[in-house]
């Protein structure tokens, strides 16, 4: 469960203020969302910027929460520079991910912080795989259900959630996380393994062109 470290209060404050302003100001959210067209002219400041704009209160407060529950898992584990670390790798992989599967698709858009808030759930699970989510599931069924299903909706393209961020942001949580703490892979080699078969899932089925 999450608590009030100065961190994450900060990326929260940092998100709220931002979306407020893409709420209420319609030139501003169209400058800083991410939209394909516009970083192929250059505005790469998107894929960054996208990260904290949302399009709805309710979007940012189901980002903010789910944040705030998984953040301290990390934090506590690794400190306040390598989850900060994370969080932006995993927001700037989720944006590039997005950016690979839709690069010609020049009125794509997309805004959350959902890249950014996979990766740390991720990284949290990674740090404890048997944490259990929703009261009863492990948190390991949960990363890597989560992931194939992100997959199945890259795939089916039946709804209107950026999947292919969510997953961009798990791998940058999932990389990143056993880069800052390679320890883990001596800890439990084969739950990191099978915490990132996922990855390799769907990049084969890219490279096949199943995807």
């Amino acid at each position: 469960m999450g608590n009030l470290n100065v961190v994450t209060i900060v990326l929260i404050i940092a998100n709220v203020l931002f979306s407020i302003k893409g709420f209420n100001d319609f030139s501003f959210f169209e400058k800083y969302k991410f939209n394909i067209g516009a970083i192929k002219r250059g505005e790469k400041i998107r894929m960054l910027t996208s990260g904290f704009l949302h399009v709805n209160p309710q979007h940012l407060l189901f980002n903010m929460l789910t944040l705030f529950f998984f953040a301290n898992g990390v934090i506590y584990r690794i400190g306040e520079l390598s989850f900060v670390i994370i969080y932006f790798a995993s927001l700037i992989t989720g944006s590039l991910l997005s950016y690979l599967f839709h690069k010609n698709e020049y009125q794509y858009s997309a805004v959350g912080a959902s890249g950014a808030v996979m990766g740390i759930i991720y990284s949290s699970i990674l740090f404890d795989p048997w944490m259990e989510i929703n009261f009863f599931i492990p948190g390991f069924v949960f990363g890597i259900g989560y992931l194939l299903y992100s997959i199945y909706g890259m795939k089916n393209k039946t709804d209107n959630i950026g999947h292919d961020a969510h997953f961009g942001g798990a791998v940058g949580g999932y990389a990143m996380t056993l880069i800052l703490a390679p320890s883990l892979l001596q800890q439990d080699l084969m739950m990191m393994l099978l915490m990132g078969l996922p990855i390799v899932v769907l990049f084969v089925m890219k490279k096949i062109g199943k995807i």
